[in-house]
């Protein structure tokens, strides 16, 4: 008796957040996707089929004879050559998958796909879904149907390109300069990014984003995708041979780390990509995705003063309340102490594990500086860095057992520490445990979350196995079971900077720290790069003190808040003593940041694609068009001189606006001869008018920057 065929839809198309996306359920083995990108309206079943057929290539010489294609999952069975989606394997058995669509069930919209290969074994349920802003999410669960174990090597998801797509951008970094962009074109084969550091890592890219030729920020059809997850991860850029062009990303496994035994399950990471005519349009839709979480930080982001900068590890009571008292004094909301409050803390040498407050430090405990901080209006952050150990600490003297290892040798060290086994049952209780009950003591609102080293021969000493993924999973499990117990905590993801930056950390944190470097003229690649994926409300920007302790050069105040202010501003600098005038202008751009920073986290930013490199324009413009704010920046000297027309992008063309440079001025700007016409009394121009033609780029020294304000005229 012959076996019914599954019956499903031919065809399916989602619509959502200006993005559509058609998949064809008639393609041998798995789905494919035959469009992803702008809106194609709703299409009729003859359109749908018609589509289909156009997307189907010709029999070539030399090539399979029925040409294979790329589907969500494509495989050698059916003729696919490229990078598979899926490697795994059964004691050398299974390793040629034979995954066919069984079952398919469309919502409006989002499309879960069930696969199944009966020899082999294995049955995966993929899930696609369109997002409110348009991103399109993409999962894989992963099952072993058969009677051993099965060995997961690699399951990633898979975004086809557009034929136009011919040139890739990702990400390169170091401690004190991640996220530096990098080009090249996207010729035939395969250009891989991954992470073996236990953490995406200082040099890990965001995204692969791949567009047209000289893609910018408002200009060229361009598509990117991210792997949400903070451990190993692997994205890739492929072009075949047969012209299909894809995009993939996901997790990273290392060898043993997924083992199913029979009825096991092994569900991916999500995978997120968006698209856009230019990077800023792609952006948008990332952040108004997080945005619409229900766990999206809502209220306004609390001006920081983080005293990392400002004392390191000398933590003097007296001097700590001191500079609480000038930080109430220029506005700032909340204060947080850095490292160096437990035991054993007097540099980074000894002491990470053993959380409890130093008496020899803090005879009183930490209520003195707590209360005082808290009378003078402020909220109460405190420094953890629980995922680490010190050889010379309590903790790891007592517990070497929980320390990650490989058999017979320790990790290579890094910052004098060490990797605590976070998916041992003992160790997750004692790192619970402490937290907790530093938590109910002190009244403290925000943890600033560190990780500070990337993980090497990362093995659970108890199996041997690798233990990356477990760890990672435990540290979610932690950060949810601590904000769970203590409603209202925040907490910052740090990596020795901006080394864990993904959207699985921010799924379970408030905000991340961009990076330990805060010299305004490397942030502004850094914080351009980084908005990418991550809105403004979720990145950490700070005004440093006058010369930067990573890079030596010396700023104006004015310069490095103007580059700091879009974001979660704060401040990290010892500024007690400062002179009064400083202590006023400090004040000024704290109030300045107030009065806008609900355009600033709930707005579009944006950014000019200016013909003059030596300068960089980037702003936010309110949703619904009636106001912005642009920062104009000078980084080195220009070639021409004046500068030339500044375009302000992302307003409405059919609205007038008053266009103004502005207030706090406070330094002299520039060496022009006369004064800049336009910005004595302001003009009005429309949207268009200041979208195409521009206005005169004020003559600014080479690392100097302005403000321009737009509101709608009445």
């Amino acid at each position: 008796m012959s076996t019914p065929l599954p019956t499903f839809p031919p065809h399916v198309q989602l619509h959502r957040g200006g993005t559509s996306v058609v998949v064809d359920l008639g393609t041998a083995g798995t789905p494919a996707i035959i469009h992803w990108g702008a809106p194609t309206g709703l299409l009729s079943p003859a359109e749908l089929e018609a589509l289909a057929t156009a997307a189907r290539p010709q029999r070539v010489s030399g090539g399979v004879d029925v040409p294979a294609r790329l589907t969500l999952l494509p495989q050698e069975a059916f003729g696919w050559q490229g990078s598979p989606s899926l490697i795994g394997q059964r004691d050398g058995r299974c390793w040629a998958s034979a995954l066919r669509t069984a079952s398919a069930l469309a919502g409006p919209h989002s499309l879960t796909v069930t696969l199944e290969d009966a020899d082999a074994g294995l049955r995966v349920v993929t899930e696609l879904a369109l997002t409110s802003s348009g991103v399109l999410t993409q999962r894989h669960v992963l099952t072993n149907t058969g009677t051993t174990d099965y060995q997961v090597h690699q399951l990633s998801a898979f975004f086809p390109l557009p034929a136009t797509a011919t040139t890739v951008q990702d990400a390169t970094g170091r401690h004190l300069k991640e996220r530096t962009a990098q080009r090249r074109p996207l010729t035939v084969g395969s250009h891989v990014r991954t992470s073996r550091r236990g953490r995406p890592g200082a040099d890990a890219t965001l995204l692969m984003l791949a567009g047209t030729d000289n893609f910018g920020f408002r200009q060229g059809l361009v598509h990117g995708v991210h792997a949400a997850w903070s451990g190993n991860h692997r994205l890739t850029a492929e072009r075949t041979i047969t012209s299909e062009s894809f995009l993939s990303a996901g997790e990273l496994l290392l060898p043993g780390e997924v083992v199913l035994g029979p009825g096991e399950s092994h569900t991916t990471p999500m995978a997120l990509g968006s698209w856009g005519n230019g990077l800023d349009e792609l952006a948008a839709r990332f952040h108004q995705d997080l945005r619409a979480r229900e766990h999206h930080p809502m209220r306004p982001r609390p001006v920081t003063l983080n005293t990392w900068e400002a004392v390191y590890f000398d933590h003097d009571a007296s001097t700590l309340q001191a500079l609480a008292d000038t930080a109430a004094k220029v506005g700032v909301e909340r204060f947080v102490l850095d490292d160096g409050w437990f035991r054993g803390r007097r540099d980074d040498t000894a002491g990470l594990g053993d959380w409890f407050v130093d008496a020899a430090v803090w005879p009183r405990g930490l209520s003195p500086l707590i209360d005082h901080v808290r009378a003078l209006g402020m909220e109460f952050g405190l420094w953890f860095e629980p995922e680490m150990v010190n050889p010379d600490s309590a903790l790891a003297r007592e517990h070497p057992d929980w320390i990650l290892h490989a058999e017979g040798r320790w990790p290579v060290s890094a910052r004098q520490q060490q990797v605590l086994n976070l998916a041992h049952p003992d160790c997750f209780a004692y790192l619970l445990g402490r937290l907790d009950a530093l938590l109910d003591e002190y009244p403290v609102s925000y943890i600033k979350w560190d990780h500070n080293r990337d993980l090497l021969d990362a093995a659970d000493p108890r199996t041997g196995h690798a233990a990356v993924r477990d760890s990672t999973l435990a540290l979610y499990r932690l950060l949810d079971t601590l904000k769970s117990r203590h409603p209202g905590l925040e907490i910052e993801s740090c990596a020795s900077g901006g080394a864990r930056v993904d959207l699985g950390i921010l799924d379970h944190t408030d905000r991340i720290w961009t990076s330990d470097c805060i010299d305004p003229l490397e942030r502004l690649d850094n914080q351009a790069n980084t908005g990418l994926l991550v809105p403004y409300e979720l990145m950490g920007t700070h005004i440093g003190g006058p010369v930067s302790h990573s890079t030596r050069r010396r700023h104006s105040l004015g310069f490095m808040a103007r580059t700091a202010i879009f974001g979660h501003f704060g401040i990290e600098w010892n500024i007690v003593g400062i002179s009064d005038v400083q202590t006023a202008e400090l004040a000024g751009w704290v109030r300045f940041h107030k009065d806008h920073r609900d355009l600033f986290h709930s707005g579009t930013s944006v950014h000019a694609d200016l013909p003059d490199p030596a300068q960089d324009l980037r702003g936010v413009v309110a949703l619904d068009g009636t106001r912005a704010v642009y920062a104009l920046t000078q980084r080195t000297s220009s070639t021409s001189y004046p500068s030339g027309r500044i375009a302000l992008p992302g307003l409405l063309p059919d609205s007038r606006y008053k266009v103004r440079l502005s207030h706090p001025l406070t330094e002299e700007l520039g060496n022009g001869q006369s004064p800049l016409e336009w910005a004595l009394e302001g003009v009005e121009l429309p949207g268009s008018v200041l979208g195409a033609a521009g206005l005169q780029s004020p003559v600014l020294f080479p690392e100097q920057a302005v403000l321009i304000t737009v509101d709608q005229a009445s």
